[in-house]
């Protein structure tokens, strides 16, 4: 089995989504991006924004002229010898060596929280051009084990509750299928 694996990729048989979530903005409470709820706002053409390279946010900021102001993050980073990209883009934020970080929701809410300050996170839900933001999360198993696949979709499907109050407690943001964000 793979976990967190996107929907969609023909390498494996993907069982069915067990959540769906987004890429996020993350900002201080009160660093003048409230309001702010696409990559293309004018009020983040002058910010220093940390974005994790090669992901689809980034092609976003390209097409909108970001790319001049920021500060590229890698996308893998081996964490038995450094710390993970989004806790070191989180540090970076609250210590204002970036303005704004764009990065994977669930690695987002879980440093955000992890970090204690007041932080606004906001769903890339309402872009209109570019990269698609919204990801359903599968399990990968072999293209032949369709036995397993079944088994995995009835235990997704019995505990789906479990799941969502597990994600919920890591600071997951959850979106349904009208890109609304699902609260506990």
């Amino acid at each position: 089995i793979i976990m967190g694996y996107a929907q969609g990729d023909e390498l494996v048989q993907n069982t069915n989504a067990y959540y769906r979530s987004t890429y996020v903005m993350v900002s201080k409470k009160g660093s003048g991006l409230d309001g702010v709820e696409t990559i293309e706002d004018p009020k983040l053409a002058d910010k220093k924004i940390g974005i994790v390279g090669g992901t689809p946010p980034s092609a976003n900021m390209a097409t909108a002229g970001l790319m001049k102001n920021a500060k590229n993050y890698p996308l893998m980073v081996d964490t038995r010898f450094a710390p993970s990209m989004a806790e070191v883009m989180i540090k970076d934020m609250l210590d204002g060596v970036i303005d704004v970080a764009i990065l994977w929701g669930p690695m987002a809410g879980y440093y955000a929280r992890e970090s204690g300050a007041d932080l606004t996170i906001v769903p890339l839900i309402k872009e209109k051009t570019g990269s698609r933001m919204v990801y359903r999360i599968t399990m990968g198993v072999r293209p032949s084990d369709q036995e397993w696949k079944r088994t995995l979709n009835k235990v997704i499907r019995e505990n789906q509750e479990e799941i969502n109050k597990i994600l919920f407690e890591y600071n997951v943001p959850l979106i349904d299928e009208q890109n609304k964000p699902i609260t506990q």
